[in-house]
């Protein structure tokens, strides 16, 4: 005969998936931090204080007659329940231990509510036992045997069918303990995967800051210092060219430190997220700085900027500062018009490129840009072109929804 345990499998195990959650809310801070054999002794102490309730019984396995609590019992009480200490940090070893009380217990016809101990460290030993798993199940199904050879000597009575339906429930607790086992891993292995997938966008966007930072400014800077040499008869003009190489430079400065706030910590906070987003008269610069390179450039604001435009006024401002940059790189002299439009919901910006000049035609290069600028705009549910225009050369068109979220 085979009487099962007082507390249930299924309820057994909600109990063990509730009970830390419940210490970590109303414990103190000490008991948080404190190891896990001291956080799982009261689990120890509990089976083995209940078992002297008059009444309590635990698991009974054969028809042996129940023995009265005594002298003896004490021992085999506590090699089932304090086991329990390390059933996470040693959980083999609890086994071992638990399984052998058990056996005593049951052999002896002690009957103790401490016997509940075996499902708990079969659970245990399924969901934190990592190495060798294979090994501990076999020996705990071939040290079973003779347990049960025990039993059927001591009770001829008992079906062998009881027996194996123990066996098979105990394998249950072992199988309960794997599939947590196998969930733990399976969520520690989707965390690890989004945030790998957080430091690749993260790098993504680093990397793209850095190429609108870098390449628009570097670019300024060869042209302005390329016709400086040309510039050398006229002191006047020579000395404008370099107040812009240097001007240029400066800036280049000023926006790759404001790339490096993006890495602390506290950013977001307080001015390093309002200075994120450039002001509107950061654009007239930027034409500013793109004429005194030789690039003649037509610019044109209509509208009035909303008060809350989230990341469309950087967005668009990057939109400016690639097709710029591409203007100065593949068509240096070109006529290039930038016309920017604010609406009520949206910035609309167009930057064409005649092809007049040398070397104009379609962008080169890897197309890294305007792949970026692509992804911004699509970010933030908006639309954006690059390519030969009717009339020869080339446009860029940008329509970026404003108010949208960083």
């Amino acid at each position: 005969m085979i009487t099962p345990p007082i507390i249930g499998t299924v309820t057994l195990r909600r109990a063990l998936n509730r009970w830390p959650a419940l210490v970590r809310r109303r414990a103190p801070q000490w008991w948080r931090h404190a190891d896990v054999t001291v956080r799982d002794l009261p689990l120890g102490l509990l089976l083995f204080a209940v078992s002297f309730v008059p009444e309590s019984h635990g698991t009974q396995v054969g028809g042996l007659p129940t023995r009265p609590l005594d002298a003896q019992a004490l021992l085999v009480l506590a090699l089932q329940s304090f086991p329990l200490v390390v059933r996470r940090r040693r959980p083999a070893v609890c086994l071992a231990l638990v399984s052998a009380g058990f056996a005593v217990d049951q052999l002896l016809g002690y009957h103790s509510f401490a016997s509940t101990a075996l499902p708990i460290a079969l659970l245990s030993a399924g969901a934190h036992l990592e190495q060798r798993r294979r090994t501990v199940a076999i020996v705990f199904s071939v040290a079973y045997v003779p347990l049960a050879v025990a039993f059927a000597r001591l009770d001829p009575g008992e079906p062998p069918s009881e027996l194996v339906t123990f066996y098979l429930s105990m394998v249950l607790a072992w199988g309960l303990g794997s599939w947590l086992r196998s969930t733990r891993v399976a969520d520690s292995e989707h965390r690890l995967r989004i945030a790998e997938e957080t430091r690749t966008a993260e790098r993504t966007r680093i990397a793209r800051e850095l190429h609108d930072v870098v390449t628009h400014h570097v670019t300024a800077m060869v042209v302005q210092a390329e016709a400086a040499r040309y510039l050398t008869a006229s002191p006047e003009r020579l000395d404008q060219s370099l107040t812009a190489v240097t001007d240029t430079g400066r800036r280049a400065i000023a926006d790759l430190r404001h790339l490096l706030d993006l890495l602390n910590p506290d950013h977001g906070t307080g001015h390093a997220a309002e200075a994120r987003t450039p002001p509107v008269g950061r654009l007239l610069t930027l034409v500013e700085q793109t004429r005194l390179a030789g690039q003649p450039v037509e610019f044109t604001e209509e509208g009035t900027p909303a008060e809350s435009t989230g990341s469309a006024d950087l967005v668009a401002f990057r939109v400016v500062q690639e097709a710029l940059t591409n203007a100065l790189k593949y068509a240096h002299g070109s006529r290039t018009s930038v016309r920017v439009r604010h609406a009520e919901k949206e910035i609309i910006v167009e930057v064409t490129t005649d092809g007049s000049g040398s070397g104009a035609g379609s962008p080169g290069g890897s197309g890294r840009g305007l792949a970026g600028l692509r992804e911004r705009v699509d970010v933030l549910g908006g639309e954006f072109s690059a390519g030969r225009a009717t009339a020869g050369g080339f446009v860029v068109r940008a329509r970026i929804p404003a108010g949208s979220p960083s």
